[in-house]
Protein backbone atom coordinates (compact mmCIF):
# COMPACT_ATOMS: atom_id res chain seq x y z
CA UNK A 1 0.00 0.00 0.00
CA UNK A 2 1.16 3.46 -1.12
CA UNK A 3 0.92 6.04 1.11
CA UNK A 4 1.69 10.14 1.11
CA UNK A 5 1.82 11.46 4.40
CA UNK A 6 1.34 15.30 4.72
CA UNK A 7 3.36 17.04 7.67
CA UNK A 8 5.54 14.31 8.66
CA UNK A 9 7.33 16.18 10.80
CA UNK A 10 5.20 17.51 12.92
CA UNK A 11 4.14 16.62 16.75
CA UNK A 12 1.25 13.68 15.49
CA UNK A 13 3.15 13.23 12.48
CA UNK A 14 5.94 11.56 13.64
CA UNK A 15 4.38 9.03 15.45
CA UNK A 16 1.89 8.69 12.15
CA UNK A 17 5.12 8.21 10.00
CA UNK A 18 6.71 5.48 12.50
CA UNK A 19 3.49 3.48 12.89
CA UNK A 20 2.93 3.09 9.30
CA UNK A 21 6.99 2.15 8.71
CA UNK A 22 6.17 -0.56 10.84
CA UNK A 23 4.23 -1.59 8.60
CA UNK A 24 5.74 -4.04 6.21
CA UNK A 25 3.33 -3.96 3.52
CA UNK A 26 3.32 0.48 3.38
CA UNK A 27 5.27 2.27 1.32
CA UNK A 28 6.05 5.62 3.03
CA UNK A 29 6.26 9.13 1.07
CA UNK A 30 6.89 12.10 2.69
CA UNK A 31 5.31 15.70 1.39
CA UNK A 32 6.46 18.65 3.55
CA UNK A 33 7.87 22.04 3.85
CA UNK A 34 11.06 20.70 5.58
CA UNK A 35 14.14 19.26 3.60
CA UNK A 36 14.13 16.08 4.95
CA UNK A 37 10.54 15.62 3.25
CA UNK A 38 11.12 13.21 0.14
CA UNK A 39 9.21 15.82 -1.61
CA UNK A 40 9.14 19.90 -0.32
CA UNK A 41 5.71 21.48 -1.26
CA UNK A 42 4.02 24.04 1.10
CA UNK A 43 0.22 23.04 0.95
CA UNK A 44 -0.76 26.88 2.09
CA UNK A 45 0.58 28.14 -0.99
CA UNK A 46 1.11 25.21 -3.37
CA UNK A 47 -1.01 25.23 -6.44
CA UNK A 48 -3.31 21.99 -6.60
CA UNK A 49 -2.72 21.64 -10.25
CA UNK A 50 0.88 21.08 -8.98
CA UNK A 51 0.12 18.47 -6.46
CA UNK A 52 -1.96 16.67 -8.75
CA UNK A 53 0.66 15.93 -10.96
CA UNK A 54 2.27 14.79 -7.80
CA UNK A 55 -0.30 12.33 -7.15
CA UNK A 56 -0.37 11.03 -10.98
CA UNK A 57 3.15 10.19 -10.24
CA UNK A 58 3.32 8.58 -7.29
CA UNK A 59 -0.14 6.96 -7.34
CA UNK A 60 -0.72 6.84 -3.70
CA UNK A 61 -3.79 4.52 -2.22
CA UNK A 62 -3.62 6.85 0.83
CA UNK A 63 -2.89 10.68 1.88
CA UNK A 64 -2.53 10.87 5.42
CA UNK A 65 -2.84 14.84 6.36
CA UNK A 66 -1.21 15.62 9.86
CA UNK A 67 -0.48 18.83 8.34
CA UNK A 68 -1.51 22.58 10.00
CA UNK A 69 -1.22 24.89 12.47
CA UNK A 70 -1.94 25.22 15.98
CA UNK A 71 -1.11 28.57 16.64
CA UNK A 72 -1.44 32.41 14.81
CA UNK A 73 -3.92 34.55 14.13
CA UNK A 74 -7.47 33.44 12.08
CA UNK A 75 -5.56 34.63 8.89
CA UNK A 76 -2.69 32.14 9.56
CA UNK A 77 -4.68 29.47 11.11
CA UNK A 78 -7.34 29.89 7.71
CA UNK A 79 -4.25 29.47 5.38
CA UNK A 80 -2.67 26.53 6.67
CA UNK A 81 -5.49 24.97 8.07
CA UNK A 82 -8.75 25.28 5.56
CA UNK A 83 -7.03 26.21 3.13
CA UNK A 84 -4.44 23.81 2.78
CA UNK A 85 -6.82 21.36 3.11
CA UNK A 86 -9.13 22.79 0.47
CA UNK A 87 -5.92 22.35 -1.94
CA UNK A 88 -5.53 18.82 -1.34
CA UNK A 89 -9.36 17.83 -1.73
CA UNK A 90 -9.17 19.78 -4.80
CA UNK A 91 -5.85 17.76 -6.06
CA UNK A 92 -7.35 14.41 -5.37
CA UNK A 93 -10.37 15.04 -7.15
CA UNK A 94 -8.71 15.69 -10.20
CA UNK A 95 -6.19 13.13 -9.69
CA UNK A 96 -6.87 9.81 -10.88
CA UNK A 97 -4.89 8.05 -8.25
CA UNK A 98 -8.20 7.83 -6.36
CA UNK A 99 -6.82 7.62 -2.72
CA UNK A 100 -8.66 7.67 0.11
CA UNK A 101 -7.76 10.46 2.47
CA UNK A 102 -7.09 10.61 6.37
CA UNK A 103 -7.84 13.99 7.75
CA UNK A 104 -6.70 15.03 10.98
CA UNK A 105 -9.06 17.32 12.90
CA UNK A 106 -9.71 18.08 16.93
CA UNK A 107 -11.82 18.85 19.34
CA UNK A 108 -11.40 21.89 19.03
CA UNK A 109 -14.15 22.23 16.66
CA UNK A 110 -16.63 20.57 18.65
CA UNK A 111 -16.23 23.60 21.31
CA UNK A 112 -17.31 23.71 24.84
CA UNK A 113 -19.37 20.86 26.04
CA UNK A 114 -21.49 20.64 29.10
CA UNK A 115 -20.15 18.94 32.11
CA UNK A 116 -20.25 15.28 32.89
CA UNK A 117 -20.97 14.49 29.30
CA UNK A 118 -19.42 12.65 25.88
CA UNK A 119 -19.55 14.19 23.13
CA UNK A 120 -20.11 12.18 20.39
CA UNK A 121 -19.55 12.59 16.38
CA UNK A 122 -23.65 14.02 15.42
CA UNK A 123 -23.20 16.94 18.40
CA UNK A 124 -23.51 20.44 16.45
CA UNK A 125 -19.87 21.85 16.35
CA UNK A 126 -19.70 24.85 18.09
CA UNK A 127 -15.80 26.34 17.73
CA UNK A 128 -14.44 28.82 20.36
CA UNK A 129 -11.82 30.15 19.13
CA UNK A 130 -10.31 30.84 15.79
CA UNK A 131 -8.27 27.30 15.88
CA UNK A 132 -11.46 24.95 16.04
CA UNK A 133 -13.24 27.02 13.34
CA UNK A 134 -10.28 26.73 10.72
CA UNK A 135 -10.42 22.88 11.54
CA UNK A 136 -14.13 22.46 11.41
CA UNK A 137 -14.02 24.30 7.84
CA UNK A 138 -11.23 21.58 6.73
CA UNK A 139 -13.69 18.76 8.13
CA UNK A 140 -16.72 20.09 6.38
CA UNK A 141 -14.73 20.51 2.70
CA UNK A 142 -13.51 16.51 3.34
CA UNK A 143 -16.88 15.85 3.88
CA UNK A 144 -18.55 17.55 1.02
CA UNK A 145 -15.55 16.59 -1.41
CA UNK A 146 -17.54 13.66 -2.57
CA UNK A 147 -13.58 11.33 -2.26
CA UNK A 148 -13.26 8.02 0.04
CA UNK A 149 -12.35 10.36 3.19
CA UNK A 150 -12.47 10.20 7.23
CA UNK A 151 -11.95 12.58 9.08
CA UNK A 152 -10.41 11.66 12.71
CA UNK A 153 -11.48 14.32 15.60
CA UNK A 154 -8.65 14.15 17.97
CA UNK A 155 -8.89 15.19 21.12
CA UNK A 156 -5.87 16.24 23.71
CA UNK A 157 -2.66 14.08 22.49
CA UNK A 158 -0.04 13.71 25.06
CA UNK A 159 3.08 11.46 25.53
CA UNK A 160 6.59 11.71 23.78
CA UNK A 161 7.02 14.96 22.10
CA UNK A 162 4.36 17.36 23.60
CA UNK A 163 4.84 20.66 23.19
CA UNK A 164 5.55 23.05 25.45
CA UNK A 165 3.38 25.34 24.97
CA UNK A 166 0.53 22.37 26.10
CA UNK A 167 -0.74 22.57 29.39
CA UNK A 168 0.99 19.27 30.07
CA UNK A 169 4.14 20.74 28.34
CA UNK A 170 4.21 23.74 30.69
CA UNK A 171 3.39 21.48 33.79
CA UNK A 172 6.37 19.67 33.05
CA UNK A 173 8.53 22.58 32.65
CA UNK A 174 7.22 24.80 35.36
CA UNK A 175 8.25 21.12 37.53
CA UNK A 176 11.89 20.76 35.51
CA UNK A 177 12.04 24.37 37.12
CA UNK A 178 10.99 24.29 40.43
CA UNK A 179 13.26 21.29 40.94
CA UNK A 180 16.19 22.22 39.10
CA UNK A 181 16.21 25.63 41.46
CA UNK A 182 15.32 24.05 45.01
CA UNK A 183 12.02 25.72 45.04
CA UNK A 184 9.14 23.57 47.17
CA UNK A 185 6.09 25.66 46.16
CA UNK A 186 4.19 25.86 42.66
CA UNK A 187 1.37 27.63 41.84
CA UNK A 188 -0.48 26.73 38.85
CA UNK A 189 -3.95 28.51 37.77
CA UNK A 190 -6.70 26.50 35.69
CA UNK A 191 -6.30 23.05 37.33
CA UNK A 192 -9.61 22.35 37.02
CA UNK A 193 -9.59 22.16 33.54
CA UNK A 194 -10.68 18.59 32.40
CA UNK A 195 -9.58 17.14 28.81
CA UNK A 196 -9.84 13.62 27.24
CA UNK A 197 -6.09 12.72 27.16
CA UNK A 198 -4.56 10.55 24.56
CA UNK A 199 -2.04 9.12 24.03
CA UNK A 200 0.02 10.13 20.46
CA UNK A 201 1.22 6.73 19.76
CA UNK A 202 -2.29 5.40 20.10
CA UNK A 203 -3.37 8.66 17.74
CA UNK A 204 -0.80 7.18 15.52
CA UNK A 205 -2.66 3.68 15.11
CA UNK A 206 -5.89 5.23 15.07
CA UNK A 207 -4.28 6.63 11.84
CA UNK A 208 -3.12 3.10 10.76
CA UNK A 209 -6.55 1.81 11.55
CA UNK A 210 -8.29 4.61 9.48
CA UNK A 211 -5.95 3.63 6.48
CA UNK A 212 -6.94 0.11 6.25
CA UNK A 213 -10.73 0.89 6.76
CA UNK A 214 -13.55 2.02 4.44
CA UNK A 215 -15.30 3.91 7.42
CA UNK A 216 -16.02 7.09 6.09
CA UNK A 217 -17.35 10.44 7.83
CA UNK A 218 -16.33 11.71 11.83
CA UNK A 219 -14.35 9.41 13.89
CA UNK A 220 -13.67 10.89 17.61
CA UNK A 221 -10.41 10.00 18.96
CA UNK A 222 -10.13 9.66 22.83
CA UNK A 223 -10.02 7.86 25.65
CA UNK A 224 -13.58 8.34 26.79
CA UNK A 225 -12.26 9.53 30.14
CA UNK A 226 -12.18 13.56 31.19
CA UNK A 227 -8.82 14.39 33.43
CA UNK A 228 -8.76 16.90 35.64
CA UNK A 229 -5.71 19.09 35.20
CA UNK A 230 -4.77 19.01 38.74
CA UNK A 231 -5.11 14.82 38.92
CA UNK A 232 -2.47 15.20 36.22
CA UNK A 233 -0.12 17.41 37.88
CA UNK A 234 -0.36 15.18 40.84
CA UNK A 235 0.57 12.56 38.75
CA UNK A 236 3.49 14.16 36.57
CA UNK A 237 4.77 15.25 40.26
CA UNK A 238 4.73 11.85 41.46
CA UNK A 239 6.54 10.66 38.13
CA UNK A 240 9.12 13.12 38.93
CA UNK A 241 9.25 12.87 42.16
CA UNK A 242 8.93 16.30 43.09
CA UNK A 243 7.88 16.58 46.32
CA UNK A 244 6.90 20.06 46.73
CA UNK A 245 3.59 21.89 47.44
CA UNK A 246 0.99 22.66 44.48
CA UNK A 247 -0.47 25.53 45.33
CA UNK A 248 -3.40 25.91 43.21
CA UNK A 249 -4.91 29.71 41.93
CA UNK A 250 -8.49 30.24 40.96
CA UNK A 251 -9.57 30.52 37.31
CA UNK A 252 -8.74 29.29 33.79
CA UNK A 253 -4.79 29.65 32.55
CA UNK A 254 -2.99 32.19 30.56
CA UNK A 255 -1.10 30.65 28.00
CA UNK A 256 1.41 33.14 27.26
CA UNK A 257 5.23 32.01 25.70
CA UNK A 258 8.13 32.82 28.03
CA UNK A 259 5.64 32.39 31.57
CA UNK A 260 7.31 28.80 32.61
CA UNK A 261 8.86 28.21 35.58
CA UNK A 262 8.49 28.93 39.45
CA UNK A 263 6.78 31.84 40.70
CA UNK A 264 9.80 32.65 43.25
CA UNK A 265 12.56 32.86 40.44
CA UNK A 266 9.78 35.34 38.85
CA UNK A 267 8.15 33.28 36.28
CA UNK A 268 4.95 31.48 36.01
CA UNK A 269 3.81 28.49 34.72
CA UNK A 270 0.12 29.20 34.60
CA UNK A 271 -0.09 32.78 34.99
CA UNK A 272 -3.15 33.85 36.99
CA UNK A 273 -4.86 36.75 36.39
CA UNK A 274 -7.49 38.84 38.67
CA UNK A 275 -9.87 38.58 35.69
CA UNK A 276 -10.03 35.37 34.31
CA UNK A 277 -8.65 34.80 30.42
CA UNK A 278 -10.96 32.66 28.47
CA UNK A 279 -9.74 28.91 27.90
CA UNK A 280 -6.92 29.03 25.25
CA UNK A 281 -8.30 25.92 22.90
CA UNK A 282 -11.95 27.19 23.12
CA UNK A 283 -13.21 24.40 24.93
CA UNK A 284 -14.23 25.69 28.17
CA UNK A 285 -13.78 23.51 31.14
CA UNK A 286 -14.73 20.21 30.04
CA UNK A 287 -14.33 17.65 27.30
CA UNK A 288 -14.72 13.98 26.69
CA UNK A 289 -15.00 11.79 24.16
CA UNK A 290 -18.11 9.55 23.68
CA UNK A 291 -15.47 6.61 21.58
CA UNK A 292 -18.02 3.82 20.35
CA UNK A 293 -17.83 5.00 16.75
CA UNK A 294 -13.92 4.14 16.48
CA UNK A 295 -14.16 1.06 18.33
CA UNK A 296 -16.79 0.04 16.30
CA UNK A 297 -15.82 1.20 12.63
CA UNK A 298 -12.23 0.97 13.37
CA UNK A 299 -11.74 -1.85 15.67
CA UNK A 300 -9.56 0.92 18.05
CA UNK A 301 -9.37 1.45 21.54
CA UNK A 302 -6.07 2.87 23.56
CA UNK A 303 -3.73 1.42 25.38
CA UNK A 304 -1.65 3.68 26.95
CA UNK A 305 -2.51 4.89 30.24
CA UNK A 306 -2.12 8.63 31.76
CA UNK A 307 0.39 7.68 33.79
CA UNK A 308 2.71 6.20 31.29
CA UNK A 309 2.29 9.22 28.71
CA UNK A 310 3.35 11.73 32.02
CA UNK A 311 6.15 9.49 32.23
CA UNK A 312 7.40 10.09 28.81
CA UNK A 313 7.00 14.02 29.44
CA UNK A 314 8.64 14.12 32.36
CA UNK A 315 11.67 12.03 31.05
CA UNK A 316 12.28 14.68 27.95
CA UNK A 317 11.56 17.50 30.69
CA UNK A 318 14.43 16.02 32.95
CA UNK A 319 16.91 15.48 30.39
CA UNK A 320 16.56 19.58 30.53
CA UNK A 321 17.87 19.22 34.42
Amino acid sequence: MRVLLLGANGYLGRFVADRLLADPAVQLTALGRGDDADVRFDLATGSPGALTRFLDAVHPGVVVNCAGATRGGARELTRHNTVAVATVCEALRRSGCGARLVQIGCASEYGPSQPGSSTAEDAVPRPGGPYGVSKLAATELVLGSGLDAIVLRVFSPVGPGTPAGSPLGRLAEAMRRAMQSGDGELKLGGLGVQRDFVDVRDVARAVHAASLSAAQGVVNIGTGRSVKLRDAAAVLARVAGYAGTLHELDGPPVMRPGLIGSPRSGEAALEHLATPAPYPDGCGSWQQADVRTARDRLGWRPRINLEESLADIWMEAACRI
